[in-house]
């Protein structure tokens, strides 16, 4: 209980004062809340300006293309991250990671196939490394917090990933509003004003974005689970190294289905329910809302994870909050005109947050919990299926119509948790996770 509630007191701490604590390299905590707040600054941006590409870059599909091009790149480029990262140190794959979300921002305000494609090819490298980055350097400093304080590992990792996911997701509601505030619709009502001061905005925040990133404390792991790989055989071998394991295989389809309920807010819930009813402008609103719900489940998830049996709990309950809308929306959804109809997406948006808070945190717990030797490479395939994922459903969603789609997710809902159910056996036949 002492431990809970110094992460607590750490965790109101101003964001301001945490930079002088990381210079000295004593807290754990002040790592993560550093980390944190440069993920937000950086995916305010970034998040706002993905859910707009469907509906913004229109002309030949152009901001869609993009997004599938870039997460066709992140697919390629995670299977080989783990060593990338593992070579150079979390921390400067963090810095390096953030440059691809920088040169995006600049090529949307110019955005042409001639400048989408580079920036989005590139992304999808820097977006390998910076997500596996995080994942390393969060379980880290979480273990090694869990450590020095003789606290039990599980809700230490429940509750740093809770902090992190919980900060992450509000960027949905900060980079959304400005959205909001600063979007106009055109007179035709396929049209925006304000854009480029919008990019403008998010350069800023790209920026200290970086900054926050480069005052990260390093955090150098050397072992055996940070390998040099003096050969292509043998960082094969490590890439591939959790998939020998039944129980990555098992996690492997929620992986995939948690990239495809979030491309399905970018790319389809945007631009087929919030666009019709409430314009182009009105992205931004119900984005933030979405966002919102995500934060408060992010934070409620994270504090409850305490192994696998609150997992499985918290995991059920965000499923079955998403299986309900797929359901309403396939066999009930028509848009509607009026407050009521405005209020729908509203609503929709904040109950498909509930199930990817839940998502977020259980996820990278398990991984860390799981997989504490291979981190690196276990968070990699993490990225590797969640992005292979989000490129599917950005690929197919201009082609397929709504109900298809609906019929898609559904199907994968249905087929993840299944599988994670059997997992949750399986390991606890085998009593390997650490209560």
């Amino acid at each position: 209980m002492d431990g809970h509630r110094d992460e607590e007191e750490a965790a109101t701490a101003p964001l301001l004062a945490a930079p002088a604590l990381v210079a000295g390299g004593r807290s754990h905590a002040a790592d993560a809340h550093v980390l944190s707040a440069a993920f937000l600054f950086v995916f305010s941006a970034y998040c706002a300006a993905q859910n707009l590409e469907s509906t913004v870059n229109t002309e030949g599909d152009l901001g869609t293309v993009s997004m599938g091009i870039l997460y066709t790149s992140f697919t390629l480029f995670a299977v080989a991250s783990s060593p990338v990262v593992t070579r150079m140190g979390p921390k400067r794959a963090l810095v390096v990671g953030t440059s691809g979300y920088l040169l995006f921002i600049l090529a949307n305000l110019v955005p042409t196939w001639y400048t989408m494609v580079p920036a989005s090819l590139y992304l999808g490298f820097t977006a390998s490394i910076i997500w596996v980055g995080q994942g390393t350097y969060l379980t880290s400093a979480a273990l090694s917090h869990a450590r020095e304080n003789n606290l039990p590992e599980g809700p230490t990792l429940g509750s740093f990933n809770g902090e992190f996911w919980g900060m992450f997701a509000s960027t949905q509601v900060i980079g959304n509003l400005i959205s909001l505030a600063l979007l106009r619709n055109g007179k035709d009502g396929g049209s925006v004003t304000g854009k480029n001061l919008l990019f403008v905005v998010f350069l800023g925040c790209m920026i200290v974005g970086i900054v926050l990133m480069c005052l990260l404390s390093k955090r150098d792991e050397k072992g055996n689970n940070a390998p040099t790989h003096s050969s292509f055989g043998a960082m094969l071998k490590y890439i591939v190294a959790p998939l020998k394991d039944r129980r990555m295989l098992l996690i492997i389809p929620l992986i995939a289905y948690s990239g495809l309920q979030q491309a399905f807010v970018w790319a389809v819930f945007t631009k087929s329910i919030v666009t019709p009813v409430l314009g182009i402008s009105g992205v931004g609103g119900a984005m933030a809302i979405y966002g919102a719900a995500d934060v408060v489940c992010s934070l409620v998830a994270g504090r409850l994870t305490s192994g696998l049996h609150s997992a499985t709990f918290i995991v059920s309950v965000g499923a079955i909050v998403q299986a309900v809308v797929l359901f309403w929306l396939l066999l009930f959804y028509s848009p509607m005109a009026g407050l009521l109809g405005a209020a729908v997406p509203l609503f929709i948006g904040a109950l498909w947050g509930v199930g990817d808070g839940v998502l977020n945190t259980q996820l990278s717990a398990l991984l860390g919990l799981l997989f504490e030797d291979v981190k690196e490479a276990a968070f990699a395939q993490l990225k590797v299926w969640q992005s292979g994922a989000i490129a599917v459903i950005f690929f197919l969603s201009p082609s397929i119509t709504l109900q298809a789609m609906l019929m898609l997710m559904t199907t994968a809902l249905f087929i993840s948790f299944g599988s994670f159910l059997f997992l949750t056996l399986v390991v606890e036949k085998s009593s390997t996770v650490r209560s």
